[in-house]
């Protein structure tokens, strides 16, 4: 038999840790009304005697109490930690002890849903490389859709300033100078519409290439850039130990230029914050703006850009957070589990075990 299979039932061993408490505060009564039954009678301290007892089998059952509640604790602790994405938790077993066999139990669940979501993200890496390079259908797409938008904007925007500019230009020339104000007015707000559009076309054409570039590398050309031509105030963080996948490193990049188009057009924030940081178990990406903010009821009506987020979060094992409300800002976290190599993840502690230890 292993360890664990000797292992008692708790419920015994709780049982016999109660018979011992009580055989203890029984035994004291009993040799206390053998031993000095006529000291305890004479001085009339037999209550507070019996008292002393019972305080006694109560200290004692607390201290029981408290120990199994601490291996609970831990197990507790176990699954927020798996529950929070970090899927390397695992527990150290105490050796000979009835939690051993749930703590095993719970080492194995979070082994196995390890191993399926590491499945499941490179899984999502190879799709979302294997899309990449067979874009060429959604380039030819994207370039007729340019073309439609700018027929229907910038287009029509500078054939509106060119019959101003002609009308103006009759106007100076016939002496109606009292006219001229209010075309001069319109094309100014024309022509600033007109760049307006410009930029943000200008925007979805110059996506940088992750190409040759690292993730960091890319987002600190890219976001000052982008903050720059939508006249915001940007601020950036990125720490990483090392180079993340190219299906990871895609994907981020992807859910960045949406969270940002989401910030320009809906937001109406002066300032954003975007931080990449890896905490040991999880590469944790947050977008957080200043803007009008929404409230959960509005959700669904933003929800294309949100859901697409999301969906490139899931394909890679993750999950995606909102915290917005009316007037106070959204803020957005992205959660990617990170796996390590079997080699490197033998020597790890778990900051269950680590909990443990201490």
């Amino acid at each position: 038999m292993n360890r664990l299979s000797r292992s008692s039932n708790i419920k015994w061993q709780l049982l016999s840790y109660f018979l011992a408490a009580l055989a203890i505060v029984t035994g004291g009564m009993g040799a206390g009304w053998l031993l000095w039954r006529d000291a305890l009678s004479d001085n009339n301290i037999w209550v507070e005697y019996v008292l002393l007892l019972v305080a006694s089998g109560i200290a004692i059952c607390y201290m029981i109490v408290t120990r199994y509640q601490r291996k609970i604790d831990t197990l507790h602790l176990a699954i927020l930690q798996l529950a929070s994405g970090n899927l390397g938790e695992r527990i150290r077993p105490l050796g000979m002890d009835p939690f051993d066999r749930i703590y095993n139990d719970f080492n194995v669940m979070a082994s196995s849903l390890e191993k399926r979501v590491k499945l499941l993200q490179k899984v999502g890496e190879e799709n979302v490389m294997l899309q990449a390079e067979s874009n060429e259908a959604a380039v030819i797409e994207e370039r007729k859709r340019l073309a439609r938008d700018l027929h229907d904007t910038v287009s029509q925007q500078m054939f509106a300033i060119h019959m101003s500019a002609s009308s103006l230009a009759k106007m100076v020339h016939r002496g109606q100078t009292e006219s001229v104000a209010p075309i001069l007015e319109q094309l100014v707000t024309m022509s600033n519409l007109t760049q307006k559009q410009l930029r943000g076309m200008i925007a979805q054409l110059r996506p940088i290439e992750l190409e040759g570039k690292r993730l960091s590398e890319a987002l600190d050309k890219w976001f000052p850039d982008y903050c720059r031509q939508n006249g915001l105030q940007g601020s950036i963080d990125i720490r990483l130990d090392g180079p993340l996948s190219d299906g990871i490193e895609h994907q981020l990049f992807l859910i960045v230029q949406e969270g940002m188009a989401n910030v320009v057009k809906h937001a109406s924030a002066r300032h954003v914050e975007l931080t990449l940081h890896d905490n040991g178990n999880q590469y944790v990406l947050q977008m957080n703006d200043d803007g009008q903010g929404f409230s959960s009821d509005s959700i669904r009506m933003n929800s294309y850009g949100l859901s697409t987020m999301r969906e490139r979060a899931q394909k890679l094992g993750g999950e995606m957070d909102i915290w917005s409300k009316s007037g106070a800002g959204t803020r957005i976290k992205i959660s990617i589990p990170k796996f390590m190599d079997e080699d490197e993840s033998g020597g790890g502690q778990s900051e269950t075990e680590q909990e443990q230890s201490e």
